[in-house]
């Protein structure tokens, strides 16, 4: 979280608004030591009944969902790293059993660009509806994943 508050203090004088919202299955006193620990100047949230995901069709952590100032999404839910993530650099332990090394393996193997997201949530940000990453409503139902109902 400290990442999408460094984001938070940049792009928000130019009208972004960030919303954290914690799925984390042990609830609220799972999440607070996180949240208290970055201490966001953004609105932080705990879904205990998992509905955003439901709603959203969210299957990753971290995700994002970009929503206009007209309450329209632009792009649905997407894996969204703010950075590349320490896995990714993991190394392979000499004691590691043939399972954890197919799993590290799988995981090293993941296409992460953190700096391209964070270059187009920069560009959405300063050129609104008309940012080449801002998808039209076609588009969005295109890319997003079904709702579970």
């Amino acid at each position: 979280m400290p990442v999408w508050q460094e984001l938070y203090r940049e792009l928000k004088p130019r009208g972004l608004e960030i919303v954290t919202i914690a799925l984390d299955s042990g609830g609220i006193d799972a999440a607070r030591p996180w949240i208290e620990k970055a201490n966001p100047e953004h609105p932080a949230l705990v879904d205990v009944e998992h509905r955003v995901d439901e709603l959203f069709g969210i299957v990753n952590v971290p995700s994002s969902v970009w929503i206009n100032e007209d309450g329209i999404i632009v792009r649905p839910p997407e894996t969204a790293y703010p950075r590349r993530p320490a896995f990714l650099d993991r190394e392979i332990p000499a004691d590691a059993t043939p399972l954890q090394r197919e799993q590290i393996r799988a995981v090293k193997s993941l296409r992460i660009d953190a700096d391209k997201y964070i270059a187009a949530l920069r560009d959405w940000v300063a050129q609104g509806a008309q940012s080449r990453y801002a998808l039209s409503p076609d588009e969005v139902l295109t890319r997003a994943r079904p709702r579970s109902w």
